[in-house]
């Protein structure tokens, strides 16, 4: 997604309120944009907690700041900056972290994002993008630049196949129909997991939905209808348990009177054996793999 995020950058290049700092990283990856801001791409070094005061700034003096590194380095590392520099004060930095979830493979829990989103959003006024495709990047960035609030986008590896017909993106979209459980994925891993569910047989294979903006604003009634159906709910994140989605969305669920019979969270466990492996290694350990979820749709 990397690219299609340089790409999508660079086309808001010509807004001259556009600045983009980055903490030292996106080498081989941002030059096209470097070169297309000039003096508005700034290199803030190693140094995220002044890197997002100084978005902040930026922001409160009417430009429009994004701030980039490892996923975990803009939103922990900073996160008192976060708080009280950005989100207090309803300013509109886009925080970007590259890597979500366990994408930085073999580089260890330094570099993993398990709990970014379900942290952030217990942050007043700040709302969270976690693309699935690249085609999600090229819609998502234009809509970032006219966003009034604090954002943070969650980049990770599109799994599309070559031969997936998706529908034009939107915040929550049904991408399989089937007589199963009603199953919600964040992120993109839905790429692995739909082309392994979709080979199921009808009574198998989920309505599967997946959500790409958060808080939990505006459920579908298509969605919610699904769910009526199946009263199986069915929730895949690359994320822990606290604060993910699934908790969010069973807490919904249950304010609303709308609370399934069965609900089932696959989410990420750490370090299952205390071993760290690449992305996929880490999803297997924790049953995120489109193989575990089949294995769990037959059962």
């Amino acid at each position: 997604m990397r690219n299609a995020f340089c790409q999508a950058m660079v086309a808001q290049a010509t807004d001259p309120d556009f600045v983009f700092l980055t903490g030292d990283l996106g080498y081989k990856a941002l030059e096209p944009l470097q070169a297309a801001l000039d003096c508005r791409f700034i290199n803030a070094g190693v140094a995220e907690q002044n890197m997002v005061s100084v978005a902040a700034g930026l922001a409160k003096s009417g430009l429009k700041p994004w701030a980039y590194s490892i996923a975990p380095f803009i939103y922990a590392r900073p996160f008192e900056q976060i708080r009280n520099d950005v989100c207090n004060h309803d300013l509109a930095v886009k925080l970007v972290g590259n890597g979500g979830g366990y994408g930085y493979g073999v580089m260890g829990a330094t570099h993993h994002a398990l709990e970014d989103y379900g942290i952030l959003l217990t942050l007043k006024n700040m709302h969270v993008f976690v693309p699935a495709f690249d085609d999600d990047v090229t819609a998502i960035i234009p809509k970032l630049s006219s966003f009034p609030h604090p954002a943070y986008l969650r980049l990770g590896l599109s799994e599309a196949t070559p031969d997936m017909k998706l529908p034009p993106y939107a915040p929550w979209r049904k991408l399989l129909s089937g007589g199963g459980p009603t199953m919600l994925v964040v992120g993109p891993l839905v790429g692995s997991i739909l082309a392994g569910v979709s080979q199921l047989p009808e009574e198998q294979r989920p309505d599967l939905w997946l959500l790409t903006e958060l808080p939990l604003i505006d459920i579908p009634k298509a969605f919610l209808d699904d769910l009526a159906r199946s009263q199986h709910l069915f929730v895949v994140e690359e994320h822990v348990t606290q604060g993910g989605i699934g908790q969010n969305i069973a807490h919904y669920l249950l304010t609303i009177g709308a609370a399934p019979r069965k609900f089932t969270h696959r989410f990420a466990q750490g370090y299952v054996s205390g071993l760290y492996g690449s992305q996929k290694f880490h999803r297997q350990e924790c049953g995120l793999d489109p193989q575990s979820i089949v294995a769990e749709l037959t059962n």
